[in-house]
């Protein structure tokens, strides 16, 4: 009896140890599971730049021996890649996780371009490009809640995901980022919409008003149709030690977004758009009707799986004295055309060589030639190298 006892103590002690085995070992399995929907991703970027008709370096300005401000190099007005010489673009870190039902993106930027993205934040949140958590509702709707990058135009602010290094008037000019609350509904037969509920554009970490922004998607096959609408300026200003409520108007902006396929080697990227910034006005003298529209198309041909050759060609008009092509004439127009190559070199490096030329309709400030007077038009070569992982 003693015997058959303990031989059947030792049996369940065998068993007891296989399941504790077996429940490490799932859970084990269950942890790797985990860590592979946890990602990491970035880029880092550089580039050289010089104008073939244009101010190269910068001009200090004296006045009584002093140097009083400095004239910059000429430049398009677009964001990004505007400086001469060997230059810097930015770090860009990514962490996310994605699970079944939901998820998050913390992406992170340093360095001249990362700045010039979120340059409405400063502090700790000046180095935040995105930074917001998901949940799936349903295989149908997605909910988004944080800051997250525009959804209008063709351009983004990463390098990686941009045939062009430089970048066009019409995504220069319009949102960077959002801050909000948005839903992405899957409508099936490749049709998708979104809505979403956001503070005024491009202040990343908090809102500046009360007023809130409205935005909409509507797709089909790739193909974007897009609309904002929201006050972008502050409810109160305090003018001469009393309060006032400027008359500001929301900004409203529609855009399209797509592109088609011709056969395996050649795709065209088309973006039209139009803003329209209201009122923003605070007194009789000032302008109360700003804004732009405009039209580009990205012609893009791959010769081999190393080398594509694209083309940007861009028309740019502004509404009033709107600032963007620095004429201070009012409904200027810039026609831009940018000839870039893309060579991939390896799995994770990419150089693109880029010819630019802008001409505007009026003298600009910013295209100065070297004998520092204002010109029409700007021709430029850049050199970019963009590292992604």
């Amino acid at each position: 009896m003693k015997l058959f006892t303990n031989t059947s103590y030792i049996k369940n002690l065998f068993l007891l140890a296989l399941l504790l085995l077996g429940s490490t070992a799932f859970a084990q399995e269950e942890e790797e599971e985990e860590k592979k929907k946890i990602t990491f991703s970035g880029s880092v970027d550089a580039y050289y730049r010089t104008n073939f008709n244009g101010l190269n370096s910068v001009v200090p300005i004296v006045e009584g021996g002093e140097e009083i401000g400095e004239i910059s190099p000429s430049a398009p007005g677009s964001s990004f890649a505007n400086n001469s010489g060997f230059a810097l673009g930015m770090v860009n870190l990514i962490a996310g996780y994605e699970g079944e039902k939901v998820g998050f993106v913390a992406d992170l930027v340093f360095g001249p371009r990362g700045e010039d993205a979120v340059f409405n934040d400063s502090g700790p949140t000046s180095i935040i490009n995105q930074l917001y958590v998901y949940w799936n509702v349903s295989d149908k709707v997605t909910l988004t809640l944080g800051n997250w990058n525009t959804f209008l135009g063709y351009e983004v602010i990463s390098p990686v995901a941009n045939f062009n290094y430089s970048t066009s008037y019409m995504f220069s000019y319009g949102p960077f980022s959002h801050n909000g609350l948005k839903a992405d509904f899957d409508l099936g037969n490749d049709w998708s919409a979104m809505v979403a509920i956001m503070n005024q554009t491009d202040f990343t970490s908090a809102s500046r008003q009360s007023d809130f922004s409205f935005g909409a998607q509507i797709s089909y096959a790739g193909q974007f149709l897009n609309f904002l609408y929201g006050k972008q300026g502050a409810d109160k200003i305090v003018n001469d030690g009393a309060i006032v409520e400027p008359d500001i108007q929301g900004l409203f902006q529609v855009d399209y977004t797509g592109g088609f396929n011709f056969g395996e080697d050649f795709f065209l990227g088309i973006n039209a758009t139009y803003q329209d910034t209201g009122d923003v006005g605070f007194d009789e003298d000032t302008p109360s009707d700003l804004g732009f529209w405009g039209a580009a198309l990205y012609p893009q041909y791959t010769f081999s799986e190393t080398f594509t050759l694209g083309l940007r060609g861009e028309y740019f008009q502004e509404v009033g004295d709107f600032g963007a092509i620095g004429t201070g004439v009012e409904d200027s127009s810039v026609f831009a055309v940018t000839l870039s190559g893309n060579v991939t070199i390896g799995k994770y490096l990419r150089i693109i060589p880029e010819i630019r030329f802008d001409n505007a309709s009026d003298d600009s400030f910013l295209f100065l030639n070297k004998d520092l007077e204002t010109s029409k038009n700007l021709s430029s070569f850049l050199l970019a190298a963009v590292f992604a992982f």
